[in-house]
C-alpha cells in the first residue's frame, strides 16, 4: 500500500509588533485630523449662528441693501444667486455629462483624446480668478454680453465643468462592462446600450459630482467680481440679461465695512447662503437616492 505524503505545512505568519504600532499611530493621526476638521467647522458654524440668528427675520429676506445696517437685506443678492445657480446648472450639467459620455463610451484612444483628458484633469486645479479673466475676455467683451447673469453663469459653468466631467466619467466606469457586452450581444446599438443600460445606474454617481460642483460654484466670489458683478443692487433681476449681485459678494461687501452692525448682518447673510446651499444639495441627494433605489 502506497504511503500518502503529508501535505506541506503552511508557513506561519510572524506577528510584527512594529507594524501594529505603526498602524495604531496612523489610525490615531487620522482620527486626530478628522476631529480637528470637525472642531473647526463646528466653531465656524457656532460663531455664524451666534452672530447671525438674532438678525434673521422675514424683513431681512425681503429688503434691499442699504447704507444703514438696520434696514439692509439680501433680497436682490438672494434672487441673483438663485438666477445664477439655475442658469449655471442648465449650462454645465448637460455639457459636462455629454462630454463624459463621449469620452468614456465613444471616443477612440488617440493622442488627441489623451491630451483632452489630461487638460480636463488639470483644469480642475486652475484658480477660480483665471476663469473670471476668461469670462471677462470671452463673454463680457468678446460676445458683448455685458455684466449680466448669463455671463456670470457661463463663467461659473466653465469653472465647474471639469469637476462634473471627471465625476461623471468615474460613475460610468463603475458600471460593469458585462452590462454593455450583454446589451450589444442582444442587438442593441451602442447609443441604445449607453442610454438604457449604462446611464441609469451611473446617474447617482453623476449627481454626486454635480452636488460637489454646484457647491463650489455657489460660494465663488473672485470670478464674478472679475467680470464686473455689482456690489450694490436695489432692484430685482428680471432675467438672464439683467445686472446682478450674489450672496457671497454681498457678504464680502458688508464684511469690508468697519461698523460692527454690518458684520452681524454679514453673518446672517451667511446663514441664508448655507440654507440655499443645503436646499440645493437636498434636492440633488433626493434625486440620487431615488435613482439608486430603482437601479
Amino acid at each position: 500500500m502506497a504511503v500518502q505524503a503529508a501535505p506541506p505545512a503552511r508557513p506561519r505568519l510572524r506577528s510584527d509588533p512594529g507594524l501594529a504600532r505603526r498602524n495604531a499611530v496612523y489610525r490615531y493621526l487620522l482620527l486626530g485630523a478628522t476631529l480637528v476638521a470637525v472642531a473647526v467647522l463646528a466653531t465656524l458654524l457656532f460663531t455664524i449662528l451666534r452672530d447671525g440668528l438674532p438678525q434673521l427675520r422675514l424683513g431681512f429676506l425681503t429688503s434691499y441693501p442699504s447704507r444703514f445696517a438696520a434696514r439692509a437685506g439680501v433680497r436682490s443678492s438672494l434672487l441673483g444667486t438663485l438666477w445664477v445657480m439655475f442658469t449655471t446648472a442648465l449650462v454645465a450639467i448637460p455639457i459636462g455629462i455629454g462630454a463624459a459620455v463621449y469620452l468614456e463610451e465613444f471616443a477612440k484612444d488617440t493622442w488627441l483624446t489623451r491630451l483632452i483628458e489630461t487638460n480636463i484633469a488639470n483644469l480642475a486645479a486652475v484658480p477660480s480668478i483665471i476663469y473670471g479673466l476668461l469670462g471677462l475676455a470671452v463673454f463680457v467683451r468678446g460676445l458683448a454680453l455685458g455684466r449680466v447673469i448669463l455671463a456670470g453663469a457661463m463663467t461659473l459653468a466653465l469653472l465647474v465643468l471639469p469637476i462634473i466631467i471627471v465625476a461623471s466619467r468615474e460613475a460610468l466606469r463603475a458600471v460593469p462592462r458585462e452590462i454593455r457586452a450583454g446589451a450589444l450581444a442582444l442587438g442593441a446599438t451602442p447609443w441604445e446600450t449607453v442610454r438604457h443600460q449604462v446611464l441609469p445606474p451611473a446617474i447617482p454617481g453623476m449627481l454626486t459630482g454635480t452636488i460637489l460642483a454646484l457647491s463650489r460654484a455657489i460660494g465663488e466670489t473672485a470670478p464674478l467680481i472679475t467680470i464686473g458683478a455689482l456690489t450694490f443692487i436695489a432692484f430685482d433681476p428680471d432675467g438672464i440679461l439683467s445686472p446682478f449681485t450674489v450672496l457671497p459678494i454681498q457678504i464680502f461687501n458688508w464684511v469690508s465695512r468697519p461698523q460692527a452692525a454690518f458684520l452681524e448682518i454679514a453673518a446672517t447673510a451667511s446663514i441664508v447662503l448655507l440654507v440655499v446651499l443645503l436646499s440645493m444639495n437636498a434636492v440633488a441627494i433626493a434625486l440620487r437616492n431615488r435613482y439608486r433605489r430603482e437601479w
